[in-house]
């Protein structure tokens, strides 16, 4: 493995030598393997930006990475030609996630790279920290794909998780820099909360009349437990108060079939926060943008003890507001007691420091490398 990873870095370095021969313009690349749609953060930015630069979106996922089908990986090779092209000519490249090949080629000195990551605050450990567990990359991938190198900026929502960023990406702490995802500003856009709602609501009309709990539970490469749990969830649920709106994470395989729950992709988790009353995660980091809204927290850790061996978190689980359950039974009786808005507001004050004109001041730090 290791040996075709090193001809497959070695052919696209010889071949970057050529698109590196181009003049640079007055261009930004945005690339992401998030997903095939460009992503909110990203429409954000290039609302502004395009006023006054060529603004490209390469957004393009390759399932399972290392583990691809063939006819994937060749089809995810000529994007990556056409990512050559744009990191070539462009002065400025921002990231939403790991790409591979920003990581593995030598760039011109006059482009910027800045790996806006697309979690808001911290929660699990992620990239160098969690190489060779159940859940991360094998030691000698990573190394042969030079996982994420060559940052020139990171940002981040608060010092209080800078070591953790710079662990998890193996960069100094001198490359990060405190600014908070564009998508915070639509949290308290009360014209976009209004669209949103309007579009749910005529979808399912039955979310006006209850209280709605949105389920957004994080990824797990295993999910036969998670599976359980949910069914647990929707057995110890009282329906005649309460909606339950499960939210699987995008790169999920469960299948929830159930009359009593609202399970799918018409609309995203971003855009249930808007309707959402109570909100239910265990190790996710969209408890932020929950939490910026002032949506009470809560947490259905049933698998916490195995988590911490497979993936690990980040920040010390006791610290988490609100309530944490490992019962789906336990869980539901909570919902009905007094919940601690200032413990919670403590809480997303210190990892999201700033949480006004998210958008503008991103952009301002983008200008600086256009010049």
């Amino acid at each position: 493995m290791k040996v075709l990873i090193k001809i497959y870095v070695g052919i696209s370095r010889f071949i970057y030598l050529f698109f590196k021969l181009l003049p640079v313009k007055n261009k930004i690349v945005m690339i992401s393997r998030q997903s095939n749609e460009v992503n909110m953060d990203f429409k954000l930015l290039g609302q502004e930006l395009e006023k006054r630069y060529t603004v490209v979106y390469l957004c393009k996922t390759l399932d399972k990475g290392i583990q691809a089908t063939l006819k994937s990986k060749i089809v995810y090779g000529l994007h990556s030609i056409k990512q050559m092209y744009h990191l070539s000519t462009s002065k400025v490249c921002i990231l939403d996630s790991y790409c591979p090949t920003v990581s593995i080629l030598k760039h011109k000195k006059k482009l910027t790279i800045i790996q806006m990551w697309h979690s808001i605050g911290t929660m699990k450990k992620f990239g160098y920290l969690i190489l060779d567990s159940t859940e991360g990359s094998k030691s000698e991938v990573a190394e042969a794909m030079h996982m994420h190198e060559n940052y020139d900026v990171v940002l981040c929502a608060s010092e209080t998780y800078k070591n953790h960023l710079a662990a998890g990406f193996k960069c100094s702490k001198e490359k990060i820099v405190i600014k908070t995802l564009p998508r915070v500003d639509l949290l308290f856009d009360k014209e976009y909360e209004s669209k949103v709602r309007e579009n749910i609501f005529k979808v399912y009309p039955m979310l006006k009349s209850k209280k709605n709990i949105v389920y957004a539970p994080t990824f797990r490469k295993k999910e036969k437990e998670l599976k359980k749990a949910i069914n647990d969830l929707i057995k110890n649920l009282d329906f005649s108060k309460y909606n339950l709106i499960v939210k699987m994470h995008p790169l999920s395989k469960t299948k929830i079939n159930n009359q009593k729950i609202i399970c799918d992709f018409s609309f995203s988790t971003f855009d249930m926060l808007f309707i959402a009353d109570i909100f239910v995660s265990d190790y996710s980091c969209v408890i932020y943008e929950a939490g910026l809204r002032g949506i009470p927290l809560y947490f259905y850790d049933f698998d916490l003890d195995d988590y911490k061996v497979k993936r690990g978190l980040s920040l010390n689980y006791t610290e988490v507001p609100g309530y944490t359950r490992k019962k789906a039974k336990d869980l539901v009786l909570t919902f009905e007691k007094e919940y601690n808005y200032e413990e919670l507001r403590k809480f997303i004050d210190k990892y999201v420091t700033n949480k006004k004109e998210c958008t503008k001041s991103l952009v301002q730090l983008i200008e600086t490398y256009m010049k």
